[in-house]
């Protein structure tokens, strides 16, 4: 007997419809799958097997032929687990239900429970652009995949469940709230001692999503600073949540039990990341770093430290906000708009610019360490902000700085300022500005050009960092509540494009 039930197969973050076709024919006993299997599923017929018959249901000794189907695709994953017990005991006789044909994912265990796998919440994205309306999930899955208000969706324990959900019995999960996540609680800007133009710099940067450089020596703050970026920046909007946990359920990064993600993504891998796990890599690619901060930060901590082609990598992402990789299986475009935070010594002994400490570096050393960040990333770097040693008054000072709760408001303001000129435009913030947005809400007076033209013939600045010049000018005069950009917005977004010139000194 032939009996079809229908599952998903993930393809970089998009989920595809996979028709599980299974039929009992003539020959000794066997299991077979074929369509494009990878190993996980190879391997899945032992874990059928067990878990069928330790669920209290018969393995008859025959013949089955399992067909994944379109077979144009390498199917991976232990997802279609569940569909094809199922199919198997509707050709048994075992389930006398046409309800089988209702999409469903799950990884089997021994036992007969059903494991959580990756990507759910992709595949009911692919299930209600395709007209479905229901779908059986894992258990742990649930929360995920209920996001998706249009999609009933039916979470199962074990093969018992499920079947009792093909026979009718079962009741769509409706309990999901965004408030299932934990709160991710963020060390506060108030806890740093000085550091005032860096703050004002996070502060910038979080306003208009810039990519900033934090350059000085050991122990002046750096990474303490960029760790308190995220508490300054807004929560995510509805569409970025969805966006971003299907990548971090493709990714394998979702905890069991939890939902939407709330909070911006901070990323910060080691600097001995290779570039495939940066951008993404494998024989069938997967997300990697630059994805999972998606919508959120990539902190490279130490920064001239990474190998100079994964650097090198940045280029494409921090330009598009995607990456594509291209491997023999297919070329994959993975979503990557996010924040870049680099943070870095400014030599080898990191004193170069050190007042109380002398630098140890010979001239030449310092070129070839500063040579590793190339022209074209730094182009594509917003901010370059100098955090220097903090004198010893201010560490012991008394009280504390300004809140990241207070940060945060005004940076809302001036993210609610770009919506409403963006108008829904595709455009989220002033850092994604087209030249054609550039030229209509970046426009100077007289004066500010003058300023800003002499400022770029003497700094040797290319097409590009002009262009993001403005774009911080802007971010400014938001944050100023200035619908125009005057000359101190300008000098100020110049200010930050000091590391040439303090090398040249």
């Amino acid at each position: 007997m032939l009996s079809k039930a229908t599952s998903l197969a993930i393809q970089g973050i998009d989920a595809y419809i996979v028709d599980v076709e299974v039929d009992i024919i003539r020959g000794l006993p066997n299991f077979t799958i074929v369509g494009l299997p990878d190993s996980i599923i190879r391997e899945s017929k032992d874990r059928i097997r067990s878990a069928i018959e330790n669920s209290g249901y018969d393995f008859p000794p025959k013949n089955f032929i399992v067909n994944l189907a379109p077979a144009g695709f390498k199917k991976q994953g232990a997802n279609f687990d569940l569909p094809i017990a199922l199919s198997i005991l509707l050709a048994t006789g075992q389930l006398k239900t046409a309800r089988v044909h209702m999409p469903m994912v799950g990884e089997l265990s021994l036992d007969g429970g059903v494991k959580p796998v990756k990507g759910v919440i992709s595949m009911a994205i692919a299930l209600y652009r395709a007209g479905y309306t229901s779908m059986m999930v894992p258990w742990d899955n649930r929360f995920e995949a209920a996001a998706i208000d249009e999609v009933d969706i039916y979470p199962v324990r074990n093969i018992g469940e499920a079947m009792d959900v093909c026979g009718g019995n079962g009741e769509p999960f409706k309990e999901y709230s965004n408030a299932q996540q934990d709160e991710m609680v963020w060390p506060d800007l108030s806890q740093v001692r000085g550091q005032e133009s860096a703050k004002r710099a996070l502060e910038i940067a979080a306003a208009g999503r810039h990519n900033v450089l934090l350059y000085g020596p050991p122990g002046s703050g750096k990474t303490m600073l960029a760790k308190r970026l995220p508490g300054i920046l807004p929560s995510l909007n509805r569409e970025q949540a969805i966006n971003t946990t299907m990548i971090h359920s493709v990714g394998g990064k979702l905890r069991s039990n939890q939902g939407l993600l709330q909070v911006p993504p901070f990323r910060s891998p080691h600097h001995t990341t290779s570039d495939a796990a940066l951008v993404g890599g494998g024989t069938v690619p997967g997300v990697g770093e630059i994805s999972l901060a998606h919508n959120g930060v990539l902190f490279l901590d130490e920064f001239v430290e990474f190998k100079n082609n994964v650097i090198q990598s940045l280029r494409q992402p921090l330009e598009d906000s995607e990456i594509t990789v291209s491997r023999v299986s297919g070329t994959y475009t993975f979503p990557a708009d996010f924040m870049l935070i680099a943070s870095s010594n400014p030599c080898q002994c990191g004193y170069l610019f050190d007042r109380d400490v002398k630098c140890t570096c010979s001239p030449a050393r310092v070129r070839q360490y500063f040579q590793k960040i190339s022209g074209p990333i730094l182009d594509r770097i917003d901010l370059e902000v100098l955090v220097g040693r903090v004198p010893y008054g201010d560490l012991l000072g008394k009280g504390d700085g300004e809140p990241s709760s207070e940060v945060r408001k005004r940076v809302m303001q001036a993210r609610e300022k770009q919506e409403k000129r963006f108008n829904g435009n595709g455009t989220g913030c002033n850092s994604g500005m087209s030249s054609d947005e550039v030229k209509e809400y970046c426009k100077l007076d007289d004066e500010t050009e003058s300023l800003l033209e002499l400022a770029i013939n003497r700094m040797n600045l290319s097409a590009r960092s002009f262009f993001r010049i403005l774009k911080v000018s802007r971010t400014i005069a938001d944050l100023d509540d200035s619908p125009d950009i005057h000359n101190r917005h300008v000098m100020e977004a110049l200010s930050y494009k000091n590391l040439q010139r303090h090398y040249d000194v």
